[in-house]
């Protein structure tokens, strides 16, 4: 792997592995419901300067990945919520490079978007605590990739988006020795 492919995906591209056990569905739960707080731990004494500093070349400013932190999970969440009160719903997709060009995710300071992860992943995490292997089960359709998934798959993606994520700023702190 480049050292640009290490750096978009510092922890590897997305597999889903296996995520037929139980014990796997807990740790992943385990990562939605801690990740807010092991993200303000990482970034709690970044200053606006540190926030407007990219990732990598290219890539997003770390405030800006706050921000897309906040808008991807609400959507994810939304998608859960869908997925388990409607038969295989359709969800919407939504152009999430150029959500985070927009001014709400350039200069706004990330307190909002931290305010907002830390509520979508408690009542997410509580919501993924309640459900059967059954409800698991239940899908939802993404029209662009003419894909239905099921929770147990969207569950273990988003618990490796947590973690891409964190590692992308995490490594980012360890480069400028932050």
């Amino acid at each position: 792997m480049n050292d640009l492919n290490i750096k978009k995906f510092p922890i590897g591209e997305f597999q889903e592995g296996n995520t037929g056990c139980d014990i796997e569905l807990e740790n992943h739960i385990k990562v939605i419901k801690n990740f807010p707080e092991k993200l303000k731990k990482l970034i709690e004494d970044f200053s606006d300067e540190q926030l407007d500093t990219p990732y990598r070349d290219g890539g997003w400013t770390v405030r800006q990945l706050v921000n897309h932190l906040a808008d991807s999970h609400a959507n994810s969440f939304i998608r859960f919520k869908l997925a388990l009160t409607e038969e295989n719903p359709t969800i919407k997709p939504y152009e999430e490079a150029k959500w985070a060009e927009l001014q709400d995710s350039i200069s706004i300071p990330i307190k909002p978007a931290m305010r907002m992860l830390k509520g979508i992943h408690q009542r997410w995490s509580f919501l993924l605590k309640t459900l059967t292997n059954k409800q698991f089960e239940r899908t939802f359709r993404h029209p662009e990739k003419e894909n239905d998934y099921n929770l147990r798959y969207y569950l273990v993606l988003y618990s490796w988006h947590c973690n891409h994520h964190f590692a992308h700023i995490e490594n980012l702190k360890k480069e400028k020795g932050w």
